[in-house]
């Protein structure tokens, strides 16, 4: 007890014979630093562990494995030739290794639009305007623009006793769908023209959105004026129903290029499955350098067939070679195109004023094709 530095009755230091008093106060002064150090250490260490853990939960690693399936949307026209030659020829599921495909035929892309926001289909091949109206009205986060697939082959058919705009004053026309790429070009050329169009189908010249194959019919049945078509459908009105061309859509653009086909992606699918997103633009690349590289007879024999299945019968040669003739199929979707697009849209009042910058990402593109394609500063390339 005697050489126990603590008292255990008071609690106060003893300073033992022969020892100084200064040393217990230097040693216990080095003791309590060293404490309060350690302490300091461990509450840094903890507060950074938490600090880790907290941005972790915020912001948890994505999970990017390919999907187990591709759901793709794509129309029964000519001008969805990648999509058509790509399906039927195994080459998009080809590249998707085990990634199911899956397929939905849509007669216009306002419809095609509802179903991927729905996630009824994870991408889809479809005009630019209603890709443009979906990424207006998310405010950019519906969909990505991930390619070109089609130029060109759209006109304005009419009655052979049409023989310029002002005739169409009081008439009918149709388009496939209110909304649709074809529908807006109508509305903004007839605007142009001085008529005034609603959407509910009134004004100066009434618009009736219908389906292609019913145009054709009330046309030939007499109770239509003419059309604004994709082919096949104007080159069908034309050779199967008597319609005359009065405005072949590719004047109305800087080097007779205008889109007419682009190829889209459900912007949350392509977060999360960018190895899919990769594969179907591989497939979506060789679709079209096979339709550049294949003869006139093979294009018309491949599409034609893929159109026996979903239309029920093919074109007659004559219908597809023309259609055909008016089409150029590209990877390129044409970006620098996209502001008067959207001009247009809000001029034929589907669709309103806004920033579209970032809907294109065209950047897995040009990985697949080694070659760079502009998104003229509306998203990345």
């Amino acid at each position: 007890m005697a050489n126990t530095p603590e008292s255990p009755n008071t609690g106060t230091t003893r300073i033992v014979a022969g020892e100084s008093a200064s040393k217990p106060k230097r040693r216990r002064t080095l003791e309590i630093g060293l404490a309060v150090g350690l302490v300091l250490l461990i509450g840094a260490g903890a507060a950074v562990a938490s600090a880790v853990s907290q941005n972790n939960q915020a912001a948890p690693a994505p999970t990017t494995t390919p999907a187990a399936e591709l759901k793709l949307g794509y129309f029964s026209n000519v001008t969805h030739g990648p999509a058509l030659v790509g399906t039927s020829q195994g080459l998009i599921a080809k590249e998707l290794g085990e990634t199911k495909l899956s397929t939905q035929v849509f007669n216009a892309g306002p419809a095609a639009i509802e179903a991927l926001n729905a996630g009824a289909i994870d991408a889809t091949y479809i005009g630019p305007n209603p890709a443009i109206n979906s990424f207006v009205k998310s405010k950019g986060e519906s969909i990505s623009i991930i390619a070109g697939a089609a130029s060109g082959g759209a006109q304005l058919v009419v009655k052979p006793e049409i023989t310029s705009a002002a005739d169409l004053k009081g008439k009918i026309l149709s388009s496939p769908q209110l909304g649709g790429t074809q529908d807006v070009a109508l509305r903004a050329w007839l605007g142009d023209q001085g008529f005034k169009t609603n959407t509910d189908g009134s004004g100066d010249v009434n618009i009736n959105p219908t389906e292609n194959a019913q145009s054709l019919k009330l046309f030939q049945d007499g109770k239509l004026d003419g059309a604004w078509l994709p082919e096949p459908w104007a080159s069908r009105l034309v050779l199967e129903a008597g319609a005359k061309v009065l405005v072949d859509e590719k004047d109305l653009w800087e080097n007779g290029d205008f889109t007419t086909t682009i190829l889209i992606v459900n912007k949350k699918f392509a977060a999360e499955h960018p190895e899919t997103v990769k594969a179907l633009l591989k497939g979506h690349v060789e679709s079209v350098n096979w339709l550049n590289s294949a003869s006139a007879e093979e294009k018309a024999t491949t599409i034609n067939a893929v159109l026996k299945d979903t239309a029920g019968k093919p074109l007659p040669a004559n219908v597809i070679e023309r259609a055909l003739q008016n089409i150029k199929f590209t990877t390129d979707p044409l970006a620098g195109t996209y502001n008067k697009l959207l001009e247009d849209g809000v001029k034929a009042g589907t669709t309103q004023k806004a920033d579209i910058n970032g809907i294109f990402d065209l950047r897995t593109l040009n990985e697949v094709e080694g070659k760079k394609t502009s998104a003229a500063g509306l998203g990345q390339d």
